[in-house]
């Protein structure tokens, strides 16, 4: 890349990491094209994108976006770097990236931040398990209205009884 070139794609690499809703480094050595192909279709599918950068570049595109210095340190911005930004979800692409490194065994999680909040590759491995948003939505509903449909099991109960005992003294 030219200077010019280098210092547009910084410009626009740091409003991406401004809008952001997850930003996630992996480290993609061992991964083929076509793989990475796979990775970039699946991610597109949750309006996340995986993108290939210098880790000069990511470093300076980092500092002036005032991203968490965490990620920015040489230790976890050496090797092969890939940048995955969530840009509609801050879960999804993490949960895609946790399913796709188990089945072809990379890329390797490095760090990221989810709304806000740095996470470590722990931490970014547990996020990746979590079920999807609308699947815990519909656990927390569940669990709020439990009681509810308990309480109108144990009406009608009553009220069942009340009717055979109704029908059973009628009936005499």
């Amino acid at each position: 890349m030219k200077k010019a070139e280098k210092i547009f794609f910084v410009e626009n690499l740091t409003q991406e990491l401004k809008t952001a809703k997850s930003v996630v480094l992996i480290n993609y050595q061992g991964l083929s094209v076509k793989s990475q192909q796979e990775l970039k279709r699946r991610l597109k599918e949750v309006g996340a994108k995986m993108l290939v950068v210098k880790n000069t570049l990511l470093k300076r595109a980092g500092e002036a976006a005032r991203v968490s210095p965490e990620i920015l340190q040489d230790e976890i911005l050496s090797g092969q770097t890939a940048l995955v930004v969530g840009e509609d979800d801050a879960i999804a692409p993490v949960q895609i990236l946790g399913t796709f490194a188990k089945e072809y065994e990379v890329p390797k999680l490095k760090v990221g931040v989810i709304d806000g909040a740095f996470q470590d590759s722990e931490s970014l491995l547990k996020i990746s398990t979590l079920p999807s948003r609308d699947v815990l939505l519909g656990q927390v509903l569940g669990v709020l209205l439990s009681p509810s449909y308990g309480l109108v099991g144990t009406l009608e109960g009553n009220m069942q009884k009340l009717i055979y005992i109704l029908k059973s003294k009628g009936g005499e």
